[in-house]
């Protein structure tokens, strides 16, 4: 994360507002796609800030993390009171869907005093649902402009950016005891509710939310995802990226490095041999990882968690599943990063940053890796498993479910602290803006490129120089013995473990040469899904975790694999 950009002349504006209310999107309206995302001075709590000029001023522009209240419950909702504190210009964005319960964070940062704008988003939704507000009431009741925008289409936008010399302070006047009696009367006067019939989105809005018909939905929701994921990351790898590399970029780099003399050097840029996905060369898998294995899944995954986002469907997967989390000490946003994880882990870890407290990054993360293998993983599982039959292939998944679910549940045992509670708005379902959401998955692949990729190749670059002194051939033939008598498979397959920190579904593909019983491909799959991420993964728990916390979570899950296949062994 970038450090928060220093601008002596700027006036500081804060956009701020419950979740749910369109703040990024007016956000993104105002500053464009030069933007930065940056961490909050002393956190890993982090936010977006971008840069607007307009009549011979210049503002700097933080879209502030979402709060329900002033009085903060989490490190996030801190950081957010702190930067409301310290603003010139606030505009507080609001639902004007929900005009009521978004008024009570609205009346709490009155009382600070700071020229304000109130921005009445969804403006286009309230005769959808039969509310009329009188904008001009509203106005003269709260002291300061009032402006009903659309952010998706951009309406009312061009108002805001004209006010902002002249927001100012409220002169509404109440007592924090009677807040809420403040709030009806601002709502009697201002705002008028009549009959409107359900549409067909309000419907399914009804159908997804309640546990009866949510759930199933959800079930179909996740099939529907995996399948266009799939479809998609395979696609681009058969047809676009792995064509690419093979055909131009090995080729190349290849001629370009074929006179080095230095074994060392050549061995860290090529790999030893300069082969890819069977050596470590920072050039060759170095690249080939990050870019041709886990970038597709990476962009498919956003462009559908992007769409579910803007849509309205992620806070209904949030709290359907939050009772469930629950016992796992988590709450329902978990859900975000775990279902990730069905398709790639690196998005999914990385996603753990919209989760409050370290322990339920611990949790949730140790879930990612345990509780399903990734998409091309699961792919390779189901083609190798064909021969053994669907039962064999359900019995091994389930039984990783199984025990990821157990895990998980002990590490919230284990570790101190509660599960927070889950105080989520439900916003109306809203189809996306095609614009808007493009430039949310750019800036999500830009951060990718950007913080991933250079952790994953770096990884590889050290895991290199590893190979080269012997140290990965010395940890292979040192597990040899032990590993193939706990899991009565093998000794070769402690030279799969090397290669499945590479790249997991090639190290389930290996296994074929070996004509495993279906008992050992039952072991052997469930060991090699568990005993550690990939390489990719890795090193983004390394950078969001710290390497002290990484390495006790890779070092618990290796033995409770290990432990896992060798009662599988004892027992089938």
């Amino acid at each position: 994360m970038r450090e928060k950009t220093y601008c002596s002349d700027c006036v500081n504006v804060l956009i701020a507002g419950n979740p749910n209310v369109g703040k990024s999107v007016v956000f993104s309206r105002l500053t464009g796609i030069n933007v930065i995302t940056s961490n909050y001075p002393g956190t890993t709590i982090s936010f977006t800030e971008g840069f607007l000029n307009f009549q011979d001023k210049k503002y700097r522009i933080a879209d502030v993390p979402g709060i329900y209240t002033l009085e903060p419950v989490s490190k996030a909702e801190e950081v957010a009171v702190d930067m409301l504190r310290s603003g010139e210009i606030i505009v507080n964005v609001l639902d004007a869907t929900n005009l009521e319960r978004n008024l009570n964070l609205t009346l709490q940062i009155l009382k600070l005093g700071k020229p304000m704008i109130l921005v009445l988003n969804f403006w286009d939704e309230t005769k959808h649902t039969g509310i009329k507000i009188d904008v001009k009431k509203l106005e003269d009741i709260l002291g300061v402009p009032v402006i009903p925008t659309c952010a998706v289409t951009g309406e009312g936008l061009r108002e805001v950016i004209s006010q902002l010399s002249f927001a100012r302070a409220s002169s509404f006047k109440f007592n924090d005891s009677e807040k809420w009696q403040a709030i009806g009367g601002i709502i009697e006067k201002a705002q008028t509710v009549f009959h409107k019939h359900h549409t067909l989105l309000e419907r399914l809005s009804d159908i997804t939310i309640a546990p009866v018909t949510g759930l199933p939905a959800a079930l179909g929701v996740l099939f529907v995802v995996f399948n266009f994921v799939r479809f998609i990351g395979e696609g681009l790898i058969e047809t676009v990226l792995e064509p690419a590399f093979t055909n131009y970029y090995m080729p190349f780099i290849l001629r370009l490095f074929s006179s080095l003399k230095i074994d060392f050097l050549r061995g860290i840029l090529l790999g030893n041999p300069p082969v890819v996905m069977e050596s470590f060369g920072v050039l060759l898998t170095g690249v080939y990882v990050p870019v041709v294995v886990v970038f597709p899944y990476i962009l498919s995954f956003y462009i559908v968690l992007s769409f579910l986002e803007d849509f309205g469907y992620l806070p209904r997967l949030a709290v359907l599943l939050d009772n469930f989390f629950h016992r796992l000490g988590l709450h329902g946003y978990s859900a975000i990063p775990v279902m990730l994880g069905l398709g790639c882990k690196v998005p999914a870890i990385l996603s753990t940053r919209i989760l409050e407290s370290k322990r339920e990054k611990i949790i949730t993360i140790i879930l990612i890796l345990m509780s399903a293998p990734c998409m091309p993983q699961t792919a390779m599982i189901f083609s190798m498993g064909a021969r053994y039959g669907m039962k064999t292939v359900g019995f091994l998944l389930a039984i990783i479910f199984i025990t990821a679910l157990i895990i998980s549940y002990l590490f919230n045992m284990i570790m101190k602290g509660d599960a927070p509670e889950l105080f989520i708005e439900i916003p109306p379902y809203r189809m996306p803006n095609f614009q808007i959401l493009s430039k949310k998955i750019w800036l999500r692949i830009k951060d990718f490129f950007m913080e991933a990729m250079p952790m994953i190749i770096l990884g590889i670059f050290l895991m290199g120089i590893l190979d080269i002194l012997g140290i990965t051939a010395f940890i292979s033939s040192t597990l040899a013995r032990p590993i193939s008598y706990l899991l009565g498979l093998p000794r070769e397959i402690a030279a799969v473990m090397i290669l499945g920190f590479l790249r997991k579904d090639v190290s389930i593909a290996v296994l074929a040469p070996f004509n495993l019983s279906a008992k050992q491909f039952v072991v052997a799959g469930i060991f090699l899904v568990m005993y550690l991420p990939c390489v990719a993964s890795f090193f983004m728990i390394l950078r969001e975790l710290g390497i002290r916390t990484a390495l006790k979570i890779i070092f618990a899950i290796f033995i409770i694999a290990l432990s896992v296949g060798s009662l599988l062994n004892l027992f089938l």
